[in-house]
Parts: C-alpha cells; sequence; structure tokens
C-alpha cells in the first residue's frame, strides 16, 4: 500500500509531497532523471509519456509530452538549476505548456531511510496560492499515484 501523501497547507502557495520507494536513493533518482526510465512511468495511466529534451545539469532544460488514445497531447517544460545529484536532489523549474506562464518551482530529494527503502520528498512552490490550487484542482495526486505504482513495479522488476 503506498504512503503517498499531499499537502497543501490552507494560506500557502506550496504543495509538499512524500512517499516511500522500496529502494535505494541512487535508483531513485535515477529513475527521476533517465529518459528511458521517466517515459516508463511518469503520469497518469491514460498518457504515454516521450521525453523530448533532457539535460541533467545546472541550467539545463527537460521538456516531455503526454498523449492519451485521442490523440491529445499535454506538453511539460522547465530547467534544472544547481548540480542534480542523489547528494543535491533534484532542483528544476516545471511549467504546463497549456497555462504557460505558471511556472513553479519544485525540489526533489531522496531520503535513505536504511531499511532498503527510501523517502522522496518533494516541495512544489507557485507564484500564488490560486497556482497552487489550480495544480491541485488538475488531479495531480492521482495521476501522481498511478505514475508511482508503475515506477514500484518498475523498481521492482530491474
Amino acid at each position: 500500500m503506498s504512503d503517498l501523501k499531499v499537502t497543501a497547507a490552507p494560506g500557502t502557495s506550496t504543495i509538499q509531497i512524500t512517499r516511500t520507494f522500496a529502494t535505494t536513493p541512487d535508483r531513485l533518482f535515477h529513475a527521476n532523471v533517465n529518459d528511458e526510465w521517466q517515459k516508463k512511468w511518469l503520469g497518469p495511466d491514460k498518457y504515454e509519456t516521450e521525453i523530448a529534451i533532457n539535460e541533467v545539469r545546472d541550467g539545463g532544460r527537460w521538456r516531455w509530452t503526454q498523449r492519451d488514445d485521442d490523440g491529445n497531447t499535454h506538453g511539460f517544460r522547465g530547467v534544472y538549476h544547481g548540480e542534480p545529484s542523489v547528494e543535491n536532489g533534484i532542483t528544476r523549474t516545471f511549467e504546463y505548456e497549456g497555462v504557460p506562464g505558471h511556472v513553479s518551482l519544485e525540489t526533489l530529494r531522496f531520503v535513505d531511510l536504511g531499511d532498503g527503502t527510501t523517502r522522496m520528498e518533494a516541495t512544489s512552490a507557485f507564484a500564488s496560492v490560486e497556482d497552487r490550487d489550480g495544480m491541485v484542482q488538475s488531479g495531480m495526486e492521482g495521476g501522481m499515484e498511478e505514475g508511482f505504482v508503475r515506477l514500484d513495479k518498475l523498481l521492482a522488476d530491474s
């Protein structure tokens, strides 16, 4: 059973996300930056993910698209900040191309729990409470968990 926790405290413009995975911090980091792994697990089940750009370095750009069975495409993009690593985590901007100009700053950290599991701790900081609420209302939590379930399987099978 998943322990996904998504917190959007009233009056703040951030979302806090935590979830535990049965893997090491190195493997969880790899799953979050490797093109082949990302396209297998990112997003809701109903979408196919394509990684168009993924320059995992300070100042590097990233962009992925998700396509549904009807051919509708949703694009996401951003820029990495700092040097992504297991120790530093990942800091990047995140923008849904369908609502341009509403950019969040996302940080991911990988905490070794010492028992063969790793907790991913993520924070998304938005420019406003309204932007944050829009993300929460988009169904992000359900899509995120569907992807994390696929990631659990990918980690177990590899």
